[in-house]
């Protein structure tokens, strides 16, 4: 496995401050974030260390100099939007841009790109499934034509109080992925998976990597706490960021030994990007370095 991190929280940074800071830090890899220029609507949302909607050969050169020169890969190309939303507009930004990304993948010669399925949080579940037909299907074809995967992350996204009731992500569960790839049975359609949304679930972390090993294109590491009393006081009914709490890898519930064990079982040798969402390490640039340093620490007991 390759041990790397998420762009994501080095928006301050440049392409190649990144990769620096990754290489001296002994990172062999790291997912780089391809949001539109300006576009941040929400935290870890709208960083772009590569335009892809500008990227001509003399970019395209540049980029792949810089990863050559620091001797450190790019995982995937990382993009989360909302493909289902209910703003038509919106979702065929999202979409035509997710292509952008798509593409600029293939160029790049990263062949994985890792976004979220999306959905429409005030529709039910059976309703979403007819925007995903709809919706889903072209852009698996296009990633198809450009021998490019899609790691779908299972993050539900529902965290604030305009995401609510439904969230804005779809493929939150093992159930929901089965439909997924019975509707689309595509090779090149996967998850990127981060154990952290299954445990504030209340759901065993290990058993999807078992049951969906093949499917496991990315895997992101970030922990999770739990807060029982509270809980017991709110309820789950309550906008699950009321109970729980991102955290560095080691600092949470997942049992980081079982999760490994099971990876390695199902014979996954892909990158294992650290996810920065701890509100406890966002003080500072070094408070966010320090962050992935100690993660980086943590995770080499699992992977050498």
């Amino acid at each position: 496995m390759k041990l790397g991190f998420v762009s994501a929280i080095f928006p301050d940074l440049k392409l190649e401050q990144v990769l620096r800071f990754a290489a001296e830090t002994g990172f062999t890899t790291v997912e780089v974030m391809c949001w539109p220029v300006g576009n941040a609507d929400r935290r870890y949302a709208g960083v772009t260390h590569i335009d892809v909607t500008n990227l001509k050969e003399l970019k395209r050169r540049q980029i792949l100099d810089l990863v050559q020169k620091h001797g450190v890969s790019i995982s995937a190309l990382g993009y989360y939007p909302n493909p289902l939303c209910a703003n038509a507009e919106e979702a065929e930004i999202s979409i035509l841009h997710l292509a952008a990304v798509i593409t600029a993948a293939q160029k790049l010669e990263v062949y994985q790109v890792n976004t979220f399925v999306g959905r429409d949080h005030l529709r039910s579940m059976e309703e979403n499934w007819a925007l995903f037909d709809e919706r889903w299907p072209g852009i698996v074809q296009h990633a198809e034509n450009c021998h490019v995967r899609i790691g779908i992350e299972n993050c539900p996204m529902l965290f604030s109080n305009d995401e609510w009731p439904g969230g804005k992500n779809l493929a939150v569960s093992p159930l929901v992925w089965r439909n997924m790839f019975a509707r689309i049975p595509s090779p090149n359609f996967g998850l990127n998976y981060d154990p952290s949304h299954m445990v504030w679930q209340f759901m065993d972390p290990v058993h999807p990597i078992l049951a969906f090993g093949e499917r496991i294109f990315h895997v992101h590491a970030k922990d999770v706490r739990v807060d029982r009393d509270k809980l017991n006081y709110i309820g789950i009914l309550a906008n699950p960021s009321e109970y729980h709490t991102p955290k560095l890898p080691g600092l949470g519930e997942v049992n980081w030994g079982d999760f490994f064990a099971a990876l390695t079982e199902v014979g996954y040798t892909g990158p294992v990007c650290i996810e920065v969402e701890d509100r406890a390490f966002e003080g500072s640039l070094e408070d966010r370095k320090r962050a992935l340093r100690q993660s980086k620490r943590f995770l080499e007991n699992f992977i050498s």
